[in-house]
């Protein structure tokens, strides 16, 4: 996997109807909790992110309503 060239805090971007304006391909959390996103393909996913571990998933929408993690850091 190449490294990532750009970092964007997604916390103030959260939406349960709006989608990401570039997809991430990986992310990580500053705090640790719950992170509800679709991914690129649309699946609607929930998991308990911990802080400081990168998830090499590819999203594009941080949902609102169900996430409790904060300092989401998309990477792409």
């Amino acid at each position: 996997m190449y490294p990532y060239v750009h970092a964007l805090n997604v916390d103030s971007l959260k939406s349960d109807t709006v989608d990401l304006i570039v997809p991430s391909r990986a992310f990580t959390v500053g705090v640790s909790g719950n992170v509800q996103f679709n991914t690129k393909n649309g699946e609607t996913v929930t998991i308990y992110a911990i802080a400081g571990f990168i998830y090499p998933i590819m999203i594009k929408r941080v949902f609102s309503g169900v996430t409790a993690a904060t300092g989401i850091i998309n990477l792409w």
